[in-house]
């Protein structure tokens, strides 16, 4: 696949993006070493870029970033691809709305996933940020696109960006990387609140109802409206 001198800057400003994302696994403790990774689609092409495979996080650069097409082929870049490329790739196949995937192995949320027990909805946050229980999908070994197939088929029909693969670990998906990250940061966060609730007691899970107005609330009306939104409603 030629990439032209356009889609180069394009895939340059993605890079340097990715790279920067990468940050904020370390920053909220959510990997250690080389291991988790972030991936981004690149806007109308069928490619991706994707951390490097054992790359240690404090020497990445932006140059170091790989671009895959979506079957996990490499196309540009002078590396290995993570070896969970083709779990990345085959969710951009089949969840078009996907813009970026992570993968971490922060330790709460892979401690619900050596359990294989979802994440139960019993904080507003968690109905917020995930719009119920945070699934936990089956277990599949790394290397082909197993573990893609999981995320794809626990994720189709779910609210939740995130799913806890079983004996793995948790990925998250959003229609940007960015987003995808928060997610991962969330999911960490209220892995290790409801693990704590629990050496206290039962927690009661929300109302299916609750959970819906906030979740609706928290997606369509919490932040700042964009400007353009602001001119149709004053019209």
């Amino acid at each position: 696949m030629t990439i032209t001198s356009e889609v180069g800057n394009v895939i340059a400003e993605m890079r340097r993006q990715v790279c920067e994302l990468h940050t904020h696994l370390t920053q909220y403790e959510l990997v250690i070493w080389t291991a988790g990774n972030v991936s981004a689609r690149v806007p109308g092409r069928e490619l991706m870029v994707i951390k490097p495979s054992g790359a240690e996080y404090d020497s990445l650069t932006p140059a170091d970033m790989v671009v895959c097409d979506l079957y996990g082929n490499l196309v540009d870049g002078n590396l290995n691809p993570s070896s969970d490329t083709a779990a990345h790739a085959y969710v951009y196949r089949h969840m078009p709305e996907v813009g970026g995937v992570v993968h971490t192995h922060s330790t709460y949320a892979t401690a619900w996933a050596a359990r294989g027990e979802p994440i139960p909805c019993v904080l507003t946050m968690i109905a917020d940020e995930f719009g119920g229980d945070i699934p936990v999908g089956p277990f599949a070994l790394i290397g082909d696109d197993s573990i893609g197939r999981g995320i794809v088929e626990t994720l189709r029909d779910s609210r939740s960006p995130a799913v806890l693969m079983r004996n793995h670990g948790p990925f998250t998906i959003g229609r940007t990387a960015r987003d995808a990250v928060k997610a991962a940061v969330m999911v960490e966060d209220v892995a290790r609140t409801v693990h704590i609730s629990r050496q206290l007691g039962t927690a009661p899970p929300l109302d299916p109802a609750d959970v819906t107005a906030l979740f609706e609330r928290y997606q369509n009306v919490y932040g700042q409206t964009a400007p353009s939104d602001i001119q149709e409603t004053q019209r």
